[in-house]
């Protein structure tokens, strides 16, 4: 009896697949890593609504 070793080839489409998974992978994996590196919220110290300039803007630009 003969040993062969079965050769997969990678169709076209099981590449693709592969790479849109790497994809997302690293969409998700620099997400992650940009949410860590924000910077610390700080709110008011009465714990109300500041309406600041560029909230007025936004307001503005809204209309």
């Amino acid at each position: 009896m003969s040993d062969t070793k079965e050769i997969r080839s990678t169709s076209r489409r099981d590449l693709l697949k592969l790479a849109g998974l790497a994809a997302g992978v690293a969409g998700a994996a620099a997400a992650v890593s940009t949410a860590g590196a924000a910077a610390p919220v700080t709110r008011a110290e009465d714990g109300g609504y500041r309406e600041t300039d560029h909230i007025r803007k936004y307001y503005e630009l809204a209309r």
